[in-house]
């Protein structure tokens, strides 16, 4: 039996994603090296194969997932699992994740309005989590995202978060979208000076 395949049934098996920390945990008669050998020939492996799902790196763990352009025909056996968001979780989501960490306060600064509910929803979620206290009078708690906001969003860690300007591009008109003026003739005086006619029946 492969150290590829024991890791292949162990990362298939689990509710969520299997850290190499917690894979050595787990295996400990194999060495870091070795293990991190059979991940990388499992990746490979299933990226050559070319199959419905591929191992995937997310929120610091290993795995499988459905491939994107799979999406339509999953979707038609098996209700994804969806995570609503209304305008205003969204943006208070994008302002921890972006100033993380982040105290209510400074939150509700930067939208302007009350964000209690809000933010106790997003922890009943799990996706962000209290990390502390800040060190300033009052003490007030210290917000963060948590490894599920990673795993929903398929991202590997927070540096997978698409930049500022990659945000600001998707505002740009394509451009293929863009076009000038059409440059339009003078209209003739004695066409200008002339009264609308009357189209009404």
């Amino acid at each position: 039996m492969s150290l590829s395949s024991i890791i292949e049934s162990m990362i298939f098996a689990a509710d969520s994603p299997l850290s190499l920390d917690r894979l050595c945990d787990l295996l400990q008669e194999y060495t870091r090296d070795d293990i991190k050998a059979a991940l990388a020939e499992l990746q490979v492996f299933h990226e050559e194969r070319a199959g419905g799902f591929h191992l995937a790196e997310v929120a610091g763990g290993w795995q499988f997932r459905t491939r994107a352009d799979m999406h339509d025909y999953v979707i038609r056996h098996v209700k994804a699992r969806a995570v609503k968001f209304s305008p205003s979780a969204l943006e208070t989501l994008a302002i921890i994740a972006y100033r993380q960490p982040v105290t209510r306060a400074e939150v509700e600064y930067l939208r302007g309005v009350d964000c209690g509910g809000v933010l106790k929803a997003l922890l009943e979620k799990k996706l962000i989590r209290i990390l502390g206290k800040k060190d300033i009078p009052g003490r007030p708690l210290i917000y963060g995202t948590s490894k599920e906001f990673l795993e929903i969003f398929g991202l590997k860690d927070l540096k997978g978060l698409p930049t500022l300007k990659e945000i600001q591009a998707l505002d740009e008109t394509p451009h293929y979208e863009q076009q000038e003026e059409l440059p339009l003739a003078p209209v003739p005086d004695h066409i200008a000076s002339q009264p609308p006619s009357d189209q009404s029946a």
